[in-house]
């Protein structure tokens, strides 16, 4: 078995390789960091550390590296004769490896390859191997290549869950994760019903889990950074150790967990338990993740669809309290981070430009009771 897996950074070698890995697949991890690229077809193995008591090592073994930029023509061979495309590389990057894959794509249509095979996306986002088939279409004219990947290849969608921070190593290719780790994806979508991998849960309707994973886990931690950003923390850990932090970040937990309870009947005792098993996650020391990495990107953060305005839409037209959703948000909006481009956007538009119409067109929201809320809370803060 080989899987061609786009993204040889911290997520996509201490958690979407481990698990390929116990499933016995080879790894052709495609990047275009000449450093860890180099190292694996050097090294052709490396550990994951475990971030726990047991202090558990991991070894992966049977990998390779192409980087993409030097080597495209490698990316598409390997493709020809993959039995699995995975990602963990970014929303925003999955359009620049779009015309790699439809080129893959193109050349198995024309080598006959009529193996069915799924390529799935596992980002921090909703429906990204969805959104990856539209950007792999866009590089595919050929209407017999179009039949061929309704055909034969199929984009399921995945919710995946581990927390993974920013690290160092003398070793460039050891990673240190959390032992938590939970990977779900979309078996309708899936084309290739005979690979099925081991630890990974296959379900019939994804997006309550997606949905789940999300609006805890991403909006939860974003929650902590932005708010120990905004009282002066560097790490994660560090903010949750403030009394006034916790208690914010479980009143945002449970709003979003009221929307999710009410949305998607989950049970309420079993959701608030899964809270607070986000939240001693986030707390592990071992793990010491940097605020800024997490707050990184507020601009998409705080997109239509996001962690953030997604919820508190949904939550405000089911009459559903969102005032410290609406609180974080005004933090967000706060943000500053100088090594940031999309922060140091932000704060030059909230400078030079009317707040409210800055809001609106970044969040996308056309309500105007809710962007003044947003505005009003906002305007509350402290300047710091």
């Amino acid at each position: 078995m080989l899987t061609v897996h786009f993204g040889a950074g911290n997520i996509g070698r201490g958690f979407i390789g481990e698990v390929l890995n116990q499933n016995q697949s080879r790894i052709a991890f495609v990047d275009v960091n000449k450093v860890v690229i180099d190292a694996l077809n050097e090294q052709k193995e490396y550990t994951i550390e475990e971030a726990s008591e047991e202090n558990r090592i991991i070894r992966v073994n049977n990998v390779y590296g192409i980087n993409n930029a030097e080597h495209p023509e490698e990316v598409v061979e390997a493709l020809t004769t993959a039995d699995l495309i995975t990602t963990a590389i970014g929303p925003n990057i999955l359009p620049h490896i779009a015309p790699l894959i439809a080129e893959g794509i193109e050349q198995r249509r024309v080598n006959d390859n009529k193996t069915p095979i799924d390529v799935v996306a596992c980002e921090n986002m909703i429906g990204g191997s969805t959104f990856l088939k539209e950007e792999v279409l866009k590089h595919v004219s050929n209407e017999e290549t179009r039949s061929y990947i309704e055909k034969y290849v199929g984009f399921p969608d995945a919710a995946v869950d581990r927390i993974v921070p920013q690290q160092t190593h003398e070793d460039p290719l050891k990673v240190t994760v959390e032992p938590y780790k939970e990977w779900v994806i979309s078996a309708e979508q899936s084309k290739n019903d005979k690979l099925k991998l081991e630890s990974v849960k296959y379900v019939a309707d994804l997006e309550p889990y997606i949905e789940r994973k999300l609006f805890t886990v991403n909006t939860g931690h974003a929650t902590v950074a932005y708010n120990g950003a905004y009282a002066g923390y560097e790490t994660i850990d560090e903010s949750l150790k403030d009394e006034q932090i916790l208690a914010e970040v479980k009143n945002v937990l449970r709003e979003t967990g009221a929307l999710l309870v009410d949305k998607w009947q989950f049970d309420s005792e079993e959701h608030e338990a899964y809270i607070e098993k986000i939240i001693s996650r986030f707390e592990n020391p071992r793990l010491s993740d940097g605020v800024t990495r997490v707050g990184r990107t507020p601009i998409r953060k705080l997109g239509y669809d996001e962690r953030f305005i997604r919820l508190i839409r949904e939550a405000f037209e089911r009459d559903l309290s969102v005032d410290h959703l609406v609180k974080t948000v005004s933090k967000v909006l706060y943000y500053n981070d100088p090594a940031d481009t999309e922060s140091v956007a932000l704060q030059a538009r909230l400078k030079n430009e009317e707040t409210k119409n800055v809001i609106s067109e970044i969040t996308g929201l056309q309500s105007d009771l809710l962007l003044d809320k947003i505005l009003e809370t906002y305007n509350l803060l402290e300047r710091k």
